[in-house]
């Protein structure tokens, strides 16, 4: 295997200018800050860093938090394979407008989307009649927040899957069809094999965006403090009550997410590409 040849012509001051100021800006919008947020978590001593992350509203935030992703990551993967199976593998009228469909939470802002949701079914949205009728609790309790959150994440296993599938093509599954393999034994033997890694990764980015988003949860939740709080919600409240150390203590914890989710999409993408290049 020949090693790439260099294909620029700029000099080398050109390029140590390109790549210092490369590293310069990242340096100053991403490692200055993530630096920051664990200096102040730490600033007042360990002991005030595990009061703040232990103290009830802290708990029942994360809590929320982790209850919302483990509901939302499920039923945005179910989605993503079947959105994913249905436009790459058919050809429909419509199938452009589903595209755009699932594109739709990309181009809409989070705060919109929750107070789209509040219009629907707030106590005096569309529903909110209805839903008091039955005593049925949606906005400003946990159903809301994950309705919200499911909204604005369902793209990303999605779109992680979709271009994946349609450069692998239908030859595979064609012929395991043609050898006699129903649609559950292609899909599980066939098409789930070739894009774990893809799905895999889908699944990461979903799972990051469900825990960190605030927008729409903002908007649905009403801020109640001990009940509808998430954790990216329990460090803005914090903040505002000039609970600086509390604040960036909670802020740590979605870091360690973002650096954890770093991590893995590394970890991989470098397996996904092992594994190919051994295929080829």
């Amino acid at each position: 295997m020949s090693s790439p040849r260099n294909v620029t012509t700029e000099s080398l001051g050109v390029k140590i200018l390109l790549i210092g100021s490369a590293c310069a800006v990242l340096i100053l919008f991403l490692v200055l800050p993530l630096i920051a947020v664990f200096t102040e978590a730490f600033r007042q001593g360990a002991k005030v860093f595990m009061d703040a992350l232990t103290e009830p509203a802290a708990m029942s935030a994360i809590k929320l938090t982790l209850i919302t992703a483990a509901i939302t990551v499920p039923l945005n993967t179910v989605f993503g394979l079947a959105a994913a199976w249905l436009v790459t593998k058919f050809r429909f009228r419509g199938r452009s407008l589903l595209l755009s469909l699932i594109d739709l939470p990309f181009a809409v802002s989070p705060v919109i989307a929750g107070l789209v949701w509040m219009l629907v079914v707030g106590s005096k949205g569309w529903l909110g009649p209805w839903l008091s009728d039955h005593n049925l609790q949606i906005a400003f309790d946990t159903p809301g927040i994950v309705i919200a959150t499911i909204f604005v994440t369902f793209p990303f296993v999605a779109r992680e899957l979709i271009p994946l599938m349609e450069t692998q093509g239908t030859d595979e599954e064609e012929a395991a069809v043609t050898l006699g393999a129903r649609g559950w034994q292609v899909f599980l033997h066939v098409t789930l094999p070739n894009i774990k890694w893809g799905l895999l990764y889908g699944v990461l980015l979903c799972n990051a965006r469900a825990m960190g988003e605030f927008g729409a949860v903002s908007v649905i939740s009403g801020h109640i403090r001990g009940k509808t709080n998430t954790l990216p919600l329990q460090v803005e409240v914090l903040y505002n009550e000039y609970q600086s150390s509390a604040a960036f203590a909670c802020a740590s914890l979605l870091a360690l997410l973002a650096l954890l989710t770093l991590g893995l999409k590394t970890l991989i993408e470098r397996i996904a590409g092992h594994t190919g290049a051994k295929g080829h």
